[in-house]
């Protein structure tokens, strides 16, 4: 055996116990692995540096930008609000959930459709008074099968395309995949409503387990013209707010305490809330309201510049024993008071009419910038910045839409293909403002794109040094000459891996081996390469094979074992699907 497929064995090996027993991310181990193949001379430097170069990854930095549009406009919260509702069982909200969900999945990235329903998914299960554990498992679910049924729906899929194409042969058209996607997923998703009944478990969120005790009263105006004036309270959703209580209404001078589910809300109500700084964060993103005090709109910076911001006034504060009007703290500060808290309760009371003492917390509406600037201030014993509380521009959601059709028509109906409509798309957000140019960069997973590109280079290597065809051989030998015993076999291994070491490396491990064992027994390489796409794709079984796995893992209070326990069976169902289907619309 040549010592360079012995030293590409040892290193892949190595990377592959690395991935599955450490917690080092896969792009360090990947790239790390790819380096050590680079420096002995395996794979040569454009083998190497040719993942970084593939149009597949540009697709996919696009993409995340597209997504972003669509998260800072509240696209994708308007449409999920809509369509979630209030189900009367567990059962209908999963229906709700999981159908809208797998149809997004297929037109944006798996990934960023998750990252935005998430937070949605979270507060409307509270609304309707079930655990969260019962949805967020099916959401990641439901969006990896519907990312199975067109090529751009999940990044693995869209780079192995990409690089079937460069190996010579004719690319998976971008709705082909759907004849195996929509059986699965539609299979798939039968499964979660029917076992999802008795496998998923009833926890409670981790997050929620240290749910910040301080309490703040807070104005909001119903701005004229917002969709929420005519609704009665209940319908508006507005007595269900988790972490919330609708303690006030003020019509007209006139204070309404008692407030009845039935009344209707009118223009320029201002609705006193009570609540934490979490759910006051979210109330912030609800089209059609705005901080009641007039004070945030002599701020220098726009509104959609500014986030909410914490600070514990100190003993040696110049404003301390002073009512927040008389010190004019905006400009002294130029950031407005909307909330104060003192030993963790909130204060009754206006706003302006309030003295501040040492030690109470002041919640802020300002630039993120004055969080830098008083940071190590004397004025303030902590200042810190409230995550993702910047109000969303709901004036653009529109477009973000319009956009996002538009993406879907060139790629497809004019034939643009999935990278010049992606780029096009991402630069139609930045141009209409659906998404600021240093959003945009945020929004990109690098460590994505560093893990598939490394990963194309490994599968480089593994060719360029014979261990591809050695592994297939192998393979092929282990499994018979039967095309369709050895594609099962591919499945297998690739299912496996990709619960142990993520779908994007195991996709991109397998994908070499699985092309080499479709050459040397003279079959199409089509039904290979689809099989090692769906595969890679399904990630079902453990936390850490699936990014939205992940994203999920936390929130929803799970274990690793209600994954093998819900997402196992899945694995095995979709492999037989797969098996039946997959010689029959691509025969070998």
């Amino acid at each position: 055996m040549d010592w360079q497929i012995v030293f590409t064995l040892a290193v892949v090996s190595a990377a592959i116990i690395t991935l599955v027993r450490s917690r080092v991310g896969p792009d360090i181990v990947l790239l790390g692995a790819l380096a050590f193949l680079l420096l002995a001379g395996v794979v040569d430097t454009e083998g190497a540096l040719h993942g970084f170069s593939n149009s597949g990854l540009f697709t996919v930095a696009m993409l995340f930008i597209v997504a972003e549009g669509l998260n800072q406009t509240g696209a994708i919260n308007q449409l999920a609000q809509s369509l979630l509702g209030q189900p009367k069982s567990i059962f209908a909200g999963q229906i709700r959930l999981i159908v809208p969900s797998a149809i997004m999945s297929a037109f944006i990235n798996n990934t960023p459709v998750v990252a935005m329903l998430l937070p949605v998914v979270n507060d409307w299960s509270k609304k309707c008074g079930i655990s969260v554990s019962k949805f967020l498992l099916p959401l990641s679910f439901a969006t990896i099968l519907g990312g199975m049924c067109t090529i751009f729906g999940t990044s693995t899929t869209l780079i192995l395309n990409q690089w079937f194409a460069e190996a010579g042969f004719e690319p998976i058209g971008l709705f082909e995949i759907a004849y195996i996607g929509v059986p699965l997923a539609i299979a798939g998703l039968i499964y979660l409503l029917i076992a999802g009944r008795w496998l998923l478990p009833d926890r409670v969120s981790a997050e929620t387990q240290f749910d910040d005790p301080r309490e703040y009263t807070i104005e909001m105006m119903v701005e004229p013209g917002s969709p929420l004036v005519g609704k009665s309270i209940e319908a508006a959703g507005m007595r269900a707010l988790p972490g919330l209580y609708l303690m006030e209404i003020e019509r007209e001078g006139e204070l309404l305490p008692v407030i009845s589910p039935d009344r209707h809300i009118l223009e320029n109500d201002r609705l006193i809330f009570v609540g934490v700084v979490e759910s006051i964060k979210d109330l912030r993103k609800v089209a059609g309201l705005k901080p009641a005090t007039t004070q945030v709109f002599k701020l220098d910076s726009e509104r959609s510049h500014r986030c909410l911001i914490e600070a514990v006034v100190s003993n040696t504060c110049p404003v301390v024993n002073q009512t927040i009007r008389d010190m004019n703290f905006r400009t002294r500060y130029n950031a407005v008071v909307i909330a104060v808290s003192r030993n963790g309760h909130r204060i009754r009371g206006k706003i302006g009419d309030i003295v501040l003492l040492p030690g109470d917390t002041l919640l802020l509406e300002a630039h993120p910038s004055f969080a830098d600037l008083h940071r190590n201030s004397r004025d303030f014993f902590l200042v810190s910045r409230v995550e993702d509380s910047t109000p969303l521009r709901h004036e653009q959601a529109w477009m973000a839409q319009v956009i996002l059709g538009v993406m879907v028509i060139t790629a497809t109906v004019l034939g643009f293909g999935m990278m010049k409509a992606s780029l096009f798309a991402a630069a139609l957000m930045i141009l209409s403002r659906c998404v600021r140019a240093s959003e945009a960069r945020r929004s990109i997973d690098w460590s994505i794109l560093v893990t598939i590109a490394a990963g194309i280079g490994l599968g480089a290597a593994m060719e360029q040094s014979g261990t591809a065809n050695l592994l297939a051989t192998s393979v092929i030998n282990a499994a018979g000459n039967n095309p369709l015993v050895v594609l099962s076999v591919v499945y297998g291994i690739t299912m496996v891996m990709t619960n142990l070491i993520t779908a994007k490396a195991a996709g991109m491990l397998i994908f070499p081996i699985a092309i080499t064992a479709a050459t040397n027994l003279n079959v199409s390489a089509t039904p290979f390469a689809i099989t090692v796409m769906v595969a890679a794709a399904a990630s079902f079984a453990s936390p850490h094979g699936f990014q939205t796995n992940l994203m999920v893992y936390g929130p929803g209070g799970y274990r690793a074992s209600d994954f093998l326990r819900v997402g196992g069976p899945l694995s095995l169902l979709l492999w037989a699907i797969s098996m039946a289907l997959i010689p029959i619309i691509w025969p070998f």
